[in-house]
């Protein structure tokens, strides 16, 4: 499960363009609280700390205490607005979270005991298909990381959603189909081996044909000549 972090902030008393710009000025990143049945909160935190706190990988499925005004507002992040040339974050979006709450994330998935794979140990290439995964999780029990097995895992696998061992409290999203979310595939060098072989023995089989074409002709002369004699 994602380590809580916490985040001191301020109460946000104007709004607009104008009043941001002029947080950001100061080192201040503005937010929002949402959600929980109250009204929404604007708030703005400190950007070093924010940008600490977005470095760890794992900021937007991990829960945030935010600390203001002497209280402690548990929350989940759900969306970041960066600036599209410095990568500044301008704009943070927190959703409060009750006790029993039930949160959608996107977990990212991690692939072990690869030296155990068939088919990677012949040289095949895990093709990931899916590196988050969408969920349904208890709000205190969302996982940091979802660990997928490939031991034994051969060429031509394909790993499904119904393959994976989900941690407790955390169901799929998708639930109308058993999603591919990774599958083991042949390298280029395999398949262009593979092609040379089916292109070998093609041409052996012309090659055969053609020797036996000429027999096959003898053969027919021999007959039509049997034939005329008699």
């Amino acid at each position: 499960m994602s380590d809580a972090l916490t985040l001191p902030a301020e109460s946000r008393e104007r709004a607009g363009k104008g009043a941001s710009r002029a947080l950001r000025r100061e080192g201040r990143v503005p937010a929002v609280i949402y959600g929980g049945k109250e009204d929404p909160q604007p708030i703005h935190v400190e950007a070093k700390l924010l940008g600490l706190q977005l470095g760890t990988g794992h900021f937007m499925n991990s829960i945030v205490m935010i600390e203001i005004d002497g209280k402690t507002v548990r929350t989940l992040p759900k969306d970041v607005a960066f600036h599209p040339v410095t990568s500044r974050a301008l704009h943070v979006d927190f959703l409060r979270l009750s006790k029993d709450a039930k949160v959608e994330v996107f977990v990212p998935v991690v692939f072990v005991n690869e030296e155990a794979s068939p088919g990677l140990k012949k040289g095949g290439v895990l093709n990931v298909v899916r590196h988050e995964l969408d969920l349904i999780c208890d709000g205190d029990k969302i996982p940091t990381e979802i660990l997928i097995d490939v031991t034994g895992r051969d060429i031509g696998d394909s790993i499904h959603i119904s393959q994976v061992t989900l941690p407790e409290g955390s169901v799929s999203k998708i639930d109308d189909r058993d999603f591919t979310i990774a599958t083991i595939v042949a390298p280029s060098a395999l398949k262009k081996a593979e092609g040379a072989a089916a292109a070998a023995e093609v041409a052996a089989d012309s090659n055969a044909a053609a020797e036996a074409e000429p027999e096959a002709e003898a053969e027919t002369e021999a007959i039509d000549e049997a034939a005329g004699e008699e």
